[in-house]
């Protein structure tokens, strides 16, 4: 969906301009600068290169990272590292991206029990601490990216499983992730490489 203006070269760190939405006022167009490789609004702008794409973001709106907790289906404010991409290998093909790329399996799961040593961490199914499954019937997670949000180390009850990946049909709000139509997704990982950050604004 994303529709290229004024070319700027894809990740060389500088302040890119994001487009505005209609009747943004003068006053905070400054808010439309950004820093960061990839940016994600709450209004439901997605910022990459120049380009403008459609996203969604948690149901529970973006709250300031210190008071994300888990369960509370809130996107966390501020800027995430790229870490590795998941896909789906019997539905999608291996994207084309500079991260490190890993193949579902059935078995994949991801730990959101707060109380486990392996909380926002990847496991094997079945586990005995809650956890959710990444093997799905719909096709939410046949692409991932997990973010870089309280994983060094994970904080217990600060939030788990952020990630960006595919939105639903609808656009209906995540439970924290950052969700983009399939194609635009595959976009943002061709710009991608170790290093890249995504921001999550207000």
């Amino acid at each position: 969906m994303g529709s290229p203006s004024s070319c700027v070269p894809a990740l060389i760190r500088t302040r890119l301009r994001c487009h505005k939405k209609p009747g943004t006022p003068q006053s905070q167009e400054r808010e439309n600068f950004v820093s960061a490789d990839f940016v994600a609004f709450a209004d439901g702008r997605f910022c990459y290169a120049g380009r403008t794409a459609r996203c969604t973001l948690g149901k529970g709106g973006v709250v300031p990272a210190a008071d994300k907790r888990e369960g509370d289906g809130a996107s966390p404010a501020g800027t995430w590292r790229l870490r590795r991409v998941w896909f789906r290998p019997d539905r999608v093909a291996p994207p084309e991206t500079g991260l490190e790329i890993v193949a579902l399996q059935p078995d994949d799961g991801w730990c959101d029990a707060p109380g486990d040593a392996h909380y926002n961490r990847p496991v094997k199914r079945p586990y005995p601490a809650s956890h959710e499954q990444l093997w799905r019937d719909d096709h939410v997670y046949d692409l991932i990216v997990e973010l870089g949000y309280n994983d060094d180390p994970p904080v217990a009850g600060r939030g788990s499983a952020i990630f960006m990946h595919l939105a639903r049909e609808d656009w209906s709000g995540t439970e924290g992730c950052v969700a983009l139509a399939y194609q635009d997704l595959l976009d943002v990982l061709r710009l991608a490489e170790p290093g890249s950050e995504v921001e999550i604004r207000t």
